[in-house]
């Protein structure tokens, strides 16, 4: 059926820019009930909210590093402005007040939305691990700027930044929620903010331990996989049988017994030793299932990787270290125009059953965006050509550190 709505659209595509194609994958009802929700078009005659939106997704598939960049890109094109769906007026004074002006929040809603559509469109039923529920990588990065021109953005002294905090769908390579705050707020205060399912797990690093907030994800039916701190204190109640060979020197079940620690998570926990061959290290894993082998608990810590793989692509490919506009809400913008055109590229990807990572499907589609060709005829070069996803950048995956 996906498959069907995809050529069907395609089909309909004749003779327009693959700039147009691209934009009429974007639900443009769900737009405007965002927009109307915010008073987004209010006062406003002829530069609307969607026509900022094209034109900060122009930007981003184009690469563009500054407003002038992306004036001069636009500006070549005028005559074609009707075309693309960037309306009649667009100037720089234009597209610069309307990122300072208007609620980011039509942005971000807008990237919800997009992520639901995409995270039922790309469900992968060949996981490697048996595991009924979704499973998650949390994390953030930092984005450096200049606390000369970001004034509200201090971080230190003399720097300033924010943080993207991410939780990352492993199944389906697409991000579930994305939070951004200043570079200060520390990692562990998002996990009172992410949204709790039964049955998944979550995967973090040992920056979000905290007892209380890990037992909040226990008593909600469902798991994480963390790794302990060296100065963590466990006591052992028993252990289980395991094959050294495989890597895991031991498998614990106890509790832990550091008084505050202890009335934080009063529950039992599971304490994992793993030693890696390739890093010559071994690595302490805390887990609250009981279930799986540990070796599957070494496997899930492992996909914890890919959300860097998400950061590293974002980074890489769309504009979010350089920035068209200094006011808050003009980064905020800016910056979910990126995951917009991600999740967008990950959608087509999907929808096209494409043979090429996301990574070529963005910089082949960004490198004809007037021409006048179809989307599908540009991707799907090589059926021979093993499906590639996020996860196979040139990039060797392991545990990180």
């Amino acid at each position: 059926m996906v498959d069907f709505c995809f050529k069907q659209q395609q089909s309909m595509n004749q003779g327009k820019y693959i700039f147009a194609q691209l934009t009429d994958f974007l639900p443009r009802r769900v737009f405007d009930r965002i927009v109307k929700e915010h008073n987004g078009n209010k006062y406003i005659r002829t530069f609307t909210c969607w026509n900022q939106m094209l034109c900060m997704v122009f930007g981003q598939l184009t690469s563009r590093d500054s407003m002038r960049d992306l004036m001069l890109s636009l500006e070549a094109h005028q005559s074609k402005y009707y075309h693309l769906g960037f309306g009649q007026t667009v100037t720089r004074r234009n597209l610069g007040k309307a990122n300072e002006k208007r609620s980011y929040k039509i942005f971000e809603e807008f990237a919800y939305n997009l992520i639901e559509l995409a995270r039922k469109s790309c469900y992968r039923s060949d996981f490697e691990i048996d595991v009924e529920g979704n499973v998650y990588a949390l994390d953030s990065t930092t984005i450096d700027l200049c606390l000369s021109v970001f004034w509200w953005a201090e971080f230190r002294k003399h720097k300033g930044g924010i943080k993207l905090h991410t939780l990352f769908d492993v199944k389906t390579s697409i991000p579930t929620f994305l939070h951004i705050t200043n570079a200060s707020v520390h990692d562990v205060n998002v996990l009172d903010l992410i949204p709790i399912e039964v049955g998944s797990f979550y995967v973090m690093d040992k920056g979000y331990i905290d007892f209380g907030r890990l037992h909040r994800i226990h008593s909600q039916s469902s798991y994480f996989v963390t790794r302990a701190k060296s100065n963590m204190r466990f006591k052992r109640m028993y252990s289980r049988a395991v094959d050294k060979a495989s890597g895991v020197q031991c498998d614990q079940i106890g509790k832990l017994e550091n008084n505050k620690s202890w009335k934080d998570y009063p529950d039992k926990l599971r304490r994992i030793k793993y030693y890696d061959k390739e890093k010559n290290k071994y690595l302490v894993f805390l887990t609250n299932n009981t279930d799986l082998k540990a070796t599957e608990i070494a496997m899930l810590y492992k996909k914890r990787w890919e959300v860097e793989l998400f950061f590293k692509w974002m980074k890489q490919n769309v504009k979010v270290k350089s920035f068209y506009g200094r006011s808050e809400n003009a980064v905020r913008i800016q910056i979910w125009t990126a995951a917009i055109v991600f999740l967008l590229m990950e959608y087509i990807r999907f929808l096209s059953k494409t043979a090429m990572s996301v990574t070529e499907v963005f910089r082949i589609l960004g490198s004809h965006l007037m021409s006048d060709r179809k989307i599908a005829e540009l991707i799907n070069l090589s059926p021979r050509r093993k499906r590639c996803s996020l996860r196979n950048l040139d990039v060797q995956l392991d545990f990180g550190f």
